[in-house]
C-alpha cells in the first residue's frame, strides 16, 4: 500500500481491511492442508480432498481478481491489471458521470428538498432551546468584526461611484408615487401629521412675540398699537385653537383635506407628466450635489457606530428584537402549512438552479481530486475504504468452490 497520511478513521479502516485479509488468508491456507493432508486417500476422504482442491482454486482466483483491482499480483506484468492506479481518470471520469446523472441532477435534488420538510425542522430548530440566540449572538460577531472594516473612504468611493449614479438613471417618480399611496392607504402618515401638529401648537403657544413680528409690520400705518395687539392676540389665539382642534380631532376637515392632497400627490407622481419631470428634475438636483455623496457618508457613519453599539451589547434591543423575531418565524414555520409550502418550493427552487448552474462544477471535484492523487495513492486510499468488503469475495470465493468441488465430485462418482 502506497505511504498515506491516515487519520483515525483511516486507521480503523486499516485495522479491519487487514483482518479480513488474514481471514480470507486463513481460509486458503486450511484449504490446502487439507487438500495435502487427504491427497491419495481412499473413500469419503475423496469427497474432502476434492472440496478442499476446489476451494484453494476459488480462493486464488477471487485473490488475483481483487488484487488486480489495485496492483499487479505477485508484481506480473499481466494485461489487464492493477486497473485502479493505471485506469483512475477514466474511472474517476466514469464516477462524475455516475453522480451526475443519479445523484446530482436538478430533478433528484429539488425533489428531495421538496419532501424533506426543510421549513418545517428549521422552524422546530427555531423555536426550541437557545438556537436563535445562538443565531443572533454569531450573526451579531460577524457583523461586529465586519463593520468597522468598512472605511468611510470605500463608502463614499461606493455611494458616488455607484449608488447614486445609479438613483439618477433610474425613474424613480412612480416608486415614490406608489410608496406615497402605500402611506395614505395604510394611513401610516397619521403618526407624523400628530407628532407635527403637537410640535406646531407648542412652539406657536411659546412663541407669540415672535408672530408678532411678522404680522405688526403688515398693519395699517394709521391703526393704533392696542388696536394691532388685539389683532395679534386674536390671531394668536385663534391658531392655537385650531391647530389643537385638528390635533385632537382625527376627522377634522383639515385632516381630511392633507389625506385628499397626499392621494393626488401620489397619483400626479405616477401618472402626470409635468408632476414626474419636477420631482425627476428635483432628485438629479439633490442627487448631483457636491456635499451629496459626504452627507450619505456622515448618515451612515452614524447609522453604524450605532449599530455596532447595539450589537456588541447582549442586553440591546436590537439583539433581543432579532431573538424574538426568529422564535416567531419559528413558530410560524411549525404552524402556517402555506408559509411552509411556499418556502419549501422556493428552497427546492434555489437548490435546483445551484445545481443546473453550477452542478458540473461541483462534481468535477471528484475527477480533479483523483487526477492529483498518483496512482499507487489513488489505489491505496479506495482499497482503504472497500477493500474489507472485498475480502468477503475471496471468503465467498474458498466456500462456493469447495461446495462447487464437493458438488462435481459426486456427480462425477455418481455417473
Amino acid at each position: 500500500m502506497a505511504t498515506l497520511t491516515l487519520g483515525a478513521a483511516d486507521l480503523v479502516r486499516r485495522r479491519g481491511l487487514r483482518q479480513m485479509r488474514s481471514v480470507a488468508l486463513a481460509l486458503l491456507v486450511l484449504a490446502a492442508v487439507i487438500y495435502v493432508v487427504t491427497l491419495h486417500r481412499s473413500g469419503g476422504w475423496g469427497y474432502v480432498n476434492a472440496a478442499a482442491e476446489a476451494a484453494m482454486v476459488g480462493a486464488l482466483a477471487d485473490w488475483f481478481a481483487v488484487t488486480a483491482l489495485f496492483r499487479r499480483p505477485l508484481g506480473l506484468p499481466i494485461p489487464h491489471t492493477a486497473i485502479v492506479p493505471t485506469r483512475k481518470d477514466s474511472l474517476a471520469e466514469s464516477l462524475e458521470q455516475f453522480v451526475t446523472e443519479n445523484f446530482l441532477s436538478e430533478e433528484v435534488v429539488s425533489e428531495k428538498m421538496r419532501t424533506a420538510e426543510v421549513s418545517r425542522r428549521a422552524g422546530e430548530w427555531l423555536a426550541a432551546g437557545n438556537h436563535a440566540e445562538r443565531i443572533v449572538a454569531e450573526g451579531a460577531r460577524t457583523v461586529g468584526a465586519a463593520l468597522p472594516k468598512l472605511g468611510d473612504d470605500d463608502v463614499t468611493a461606493f455611494v458616488s461611484g455607484s449608488l447614486l449614479p445609479r438613483f439618477a438613471k433610474e425613474p424613480l417618480s412612480p416608486i415614490a408615487g406608489h410608496f406615497v399611496e402605500s402611506v395614505v392607504d395604510d394611513g401610516a402618515h397619521h403618526a407624523l401629521l400628530d407628532l407635527l401638529l403637537v410640535e406646531a401648537h407648542d412652539w406657536l403657544a411659546d412663541n407669540r412675540d415672535l408672530l408678532a413680528d411678522v404680522v405688526g409690520p403688515r398693519a395699517p400705518r394709521w391703526s393704533p398699537q392696542w388696536v394691532d395687539r388685539m389683532v395679534i392676540d386674536r390671531i394668536h389665539r385663534e391658531a392655537l385653537t385650531w391647530l389643537a382642534d385638528v390635533r385632537d380631532n382625527q376627522t377634522h376637515p383639515a385632516r381630511r383635506a392633507i389625506d385628499r392632497l397626499l392621494g393626488q400627490l401620489a397619483h400626479d407622481l405616477q401618472h402626470d407628466p409635468d408632476t414626474m419631470a419636477r420631482f425627476e428634475a428635483w432628485k438629479a438636483r439633490m442627487l448631483t450635489h457636491p456635499d451629496m455623496g459626504s452627507s450619505l457618508t456622515a448618515v451612515w457613519d452614524a447609522m453604524r457606530t450605532a449599530l455596532i453599539d447595539s450589537i456588541n451589547d447582549p442586553n440591546s434591543t436590537l439583539r433581543a428584537r432579532g431573538v424574538r423575531a426568529l422564535q416567531e418565524l419559528g413558530q410560524r414555520l411549525q404552524d402556517d402549512e402555506a408559509l411552509r409550502a411556499k418556502v419549501d418550493t422556493r428552497a427546492a427552487e434555489a437548490v435546483g438552479y445551484v445545481v443546473r448552474t453550477y452542478g458540473q462544477e461541483i462534481v468535477s471535484v471528484i475527477s480533479d481530486t483523483i487526477e492529483r492523487w498518483d496512482g499507487r495513492e489513488a489505489a491505496a486510499r479506495i482499497e482503504l475504504h472497500v477493500g474489507r468488503d472485498l475480502q468477503f469475495i475471496r471468503i465467498n470465493g474458498t466456500v462456493v468452490g469447495a461446495l462447487v468441488g464437493l458438488t462435481i465430485h459426486t456427480v462425477s462418482q455418481l455417473l
